[in-house]
């Protein structure tokens, strides 16, 4: 009776490793776009700033995420001093749009009446709040 009961207990481990490990796996597959809009009288993205507070001694750069978590894909590093447009937030997570060419128009400088995923010229994701500066906005 005894080795049923272990037998039962290691299959249910099994099982609840497994469910863990295909969760993690489809959050760290998946993305969350970055919203922009919802507003008829304001700028799609609510603000503009910058990439500030890393250590150039560290790892020098902050990562830009498929979605608002660390467990989400990096797309992208930026470096200090990169600008954004503040377009979202979720927790400690900014959902920013980006350009590293000036003359680009990212779209979000005026308003977008519906709510929608950002789908300008410009890149999109997610970065942890505490290595921005919002200047504007």
């Amino acid at each position: 009776m005894q080795s049923v009961v272990r037998n039962l207990a290691l299959c249910v481990l099994f099982a609840a490793v497994f469910v863990f490990a295909q969760d993690s796996n489809l959050a760290a597959a998946s993305s969350k776009a970055v919203m922009v809009g919802g507003e008829a009288d304001f700028d799609a993205c609510g603000g503009s700033g910058v990439v500030v507070g890393l250590d150039p001694k560290g790892d020098g750069f902050l990562a830009v995420r498929a979605g608002p978590g660390s467990q989400y894909k990096m797309v992208e590093k930026l470096e200090n001093g990169q600008p954004y447009f503040d377009c979202d937030q979720h927790g400690s997570w900014v959902g920013i749009v980006y350009t590293n060419n000036a003359q680009i128009d990212c779209g979000v400088g005026s308003p977008i009446a519906k709510r929608q995923p950002y789908g300008g010229p410009c890149k999109s994701g997610w970065v942890f709040k505490k290595f921005t500066k919002l200047i504007a906005g």
